[in-house]
């Protein structure tokens, strides 16, 4: 006498099974229930942690067939122990455990200001030290000549120069332009100020302020924010304290930033 099976489900109306997937740091998906797409910073038993292009974190269950990958159905995993991934610096780079800091090069890296360069340093540092690349600051735009023709850019020796709030037509604009050469280089970011390239999600506000013309631009965001106004600098530390990596900082600085380091640590 035949068999017959007790499930009368039709093969089309079945589950149809879904691969695994270990959610290892950095790996972005979505939770298609709310739309949520990020990528995983964290998992711990039962749970995963999805960080998105705002900085803003979620936690979600690791239900199977919970997930998205490039469109995909997915169930995310636990990943399995294994070898420890290598350590980061800030910047995102490889971190190299006991390395000394390199003779300082004869090239170097100018900033606006002790804020973009207290910024750079924190991310930047590590980084730096290894490539021995030193970054000082400039007092203002104005004394950007003077200070290439003091340092005389050469093949050995190039200049890497970054620049607040660089847009085309303007007064720095023109500067940058006439002393950028082969050994020079000059880029700027499109903020007001060194502040507002820290992602407000970071410090914990919605948004950069929008202040008025003819109004300090510092002093405007402190008043907006309800910050103490008399103390900016108490204002940098609270944002400056906020930072603990790239993901903190907006592209459009990063990409600068990398350029100049890029440009400076060049062969001759």
């Amino acid at each position: 006498m035949r068999q017959y099976s007790a499930d009368l489900t039709p093969p089309w109306k079945k589950p149809q099974s879904v691969p695994e997937v270990p959610a290892e740091p950095g790996l972005v998906v979505e939770e298609p229930g709310s739309g949520f797409c990020g990528a995983v910073i964290r998992c711990e038993a039962g749970t995963v942690t999805l960080e998105d292009r705002f900085g803003k974190h979620r936690v979600f269950p690791l239900e199977p067939r919970g997930f998205l990958l490039e469109g995909r159905v997915v169930t995310l995993v636990r990943p399995a122990s294994g070898p420890a991934r290598p350590a980061r610096t800030a910047s995102g780079s490889v971190a190299v455990p006991g390395a000394r800091a390199r003779v300082a090069r004869a090239g170097r890296i100018y900033v606006e200001g002790r804020h973009d360069a207290e910024l750079v340093e924190k991310v930047w540092g590590d980084d730096l030290r290894i490539e021995g690349v030193v970054v000082e600051y400039l007092e203002g735009v104005d004394d950007l000549p003077s200070i290439v023709d003091a340092f005389a850019p050469g093949p050995d020796a190039r200049l890497g120069v970054l620049v607040d709030h660089l847009v085309p037509g303007t007064k720095e604009w023109r500067i940058a332009q006439g002393v950028t050469s082969e050994h020079a280089l000059v880029v700027g970011h499109p903020y007001i100020d060194i502040w507002e390239a820290v992602k407000p999600a970071s410090v914990g506000i919605e948004a950069w302020p929008r202040v008025p013309r003819g109004v300090d631009w510092k002093t405007g965001v402190c008043e907006a924010l309800g910050w103490r106004v008399a103390n900016t600098g108490e204002a940098w530390k609270r944002i400056l304290d906020s930072v603990h990596s790239y993901k903190d900082l907006e592209p459009q600085l990063l990409g600068r930033v990398e350029e100049l380091i890029d440009f400076v640590t060049a062969p001759s």
